[in-house]
């Protein structure tokens, strides 16, 4: 495939903004199960605890459910961060206020939890971005602490990796994981602009985006070692290839999901006055301010935190400040 031909394809876009049952407050994350089951974490707002629980959906916009609650107990969660499901179904959820992580099954019963603060080997502060490897251990970017740790499903700690600076080898305040096909590790190093890759045991390999990125919360790496990365701070997606290169980029292209039809067609007073409404007005004004002007179009990402790839090669951007997600796919 030529690298001129190569970018991200527009496929659709779900969910809706909801404070509870069918719909999304201000997600973070998208796990993807068998069958196609989606689960969505939201995190909600500063000030507001609504929306805080894991939606469950599949790809034909079916509601399945949700689980997940406000508060320290069991099953419930305060500052939500990330979610992934692991060959068996088991979804797992990180919490950096609670700095722990809370397992349930496909169907969201409760069945364990475990971290604990701090800063020694395996403890947690502000565990955010987590990905599975091929043999099925827990990685977890360990936030606060500017390092990436590894555990068992269980819990127990494996090894970790990773210190506080600007160095290329360093991390500061790490948001974003993912594993690539190679094992290799991939981290979205939000407080340096960059993405960088490294060995299991922590060597740096690689470093990507530079100069290019700001603020970068998500990465997803697929099985061709093309990478994809939430460019939050510049309310992009960007996409680089295998050799480090920058690809594309893509400011978003939603257009309304099924959940926000039914509610237009249910809603008639919002229905005719989004009708009569300039959805991709001119922005010259802003003076190229890019996030003012996903701000201000509807279409656009604004504040993107997390990517996601299934086995199919669809990518889930985690579209936050507009509830949604939008699937891409790579062509």
């Amino acid at each position: 495939m030529k690298a001129d031909s190569v970018g991200l394809e527009y496929a659709f876009t779900l969910g809706v903004a909801a404070m509870e049952g069918r719909g999304f407050y201000y997600p973070v994350d998208v796990g993807i199960g068998a069958g196609e089951r989606l689960y969505v974490l939201g995190r909600s707002h500063e000030g507001d605890t609504r929306g805080v629980q894991v939606c469950m959906m599949d790809l034909d916009s079916g509601f399945h459910g949700t689980f997940g609650s406000v508060g320290e107990g069991d099953g419930q969660f305060i500052w939500t961060t990330a979610l992934v499901v692991d060959g068996e179904g088991l979804v797992y959820v990180s919490d950096e206020y609670t700095n722990r992580v809370s397992v349930f099954d496909g169907d969201g019963q409760f069945l364990r939890k475990w971290g604990a603060p701090g800063s020694g080997p395996g403890e947690l502060d502000g565990p955010s971005g987590m990905a599975l490897d091929a043999e099925g251990r827990l990685w977890i970017a360990d936030h606060r602490n500017h390092r990436i740790q590894r555990f068992t499903r269980g819990g127990e700690y494996a090894s970790g990796f990773g210190s506080r600076g600007s160095e290329e080898g360093r991390l500061e305040l790490p948001w974003g994981v993912a594993v690539g096909p190679d094992g290799d590790v991939y981290v979205a190093d939000w407080g340096n602009d960059r993405v960088q890759r490294f060995a299991p045991d922590g060597g740096l390999a690689a470093v990507y985006g530079a100069g290019r990125l700001r603020r970068p919360s998500g990465v997803a790496v697929d099985g061709e070692g093309y990478v994809y990365v939430a460019d939050w701070g510049n309310s992009r997606v960007r996409l680089f290839d295998p050799d480090g290169g920058f690809v594309a980029s893509e400011r978003g292209q939603a257009t309304l999901s099924p959940w926000a039809s039914d509610f237009l067609e249910a809603n008639v007073e919002e229905r005719d006055a989004r009708a009569v409404s300039d959805l991709e007005p001119d922005l010259a004004f802003l003076e190229g301010d890019v996030n003012e002007e996903s701000y201000h179009t509807e279409k656009h990402f604004w504040a993107p935190v997390s990517v996601r790839l299934d086995d199919a090669g669809r990518l889930y951007v985690t579209d936050r400040n507009r509830h949604r997600i939008q699937v891409y796919s790579r062509r």
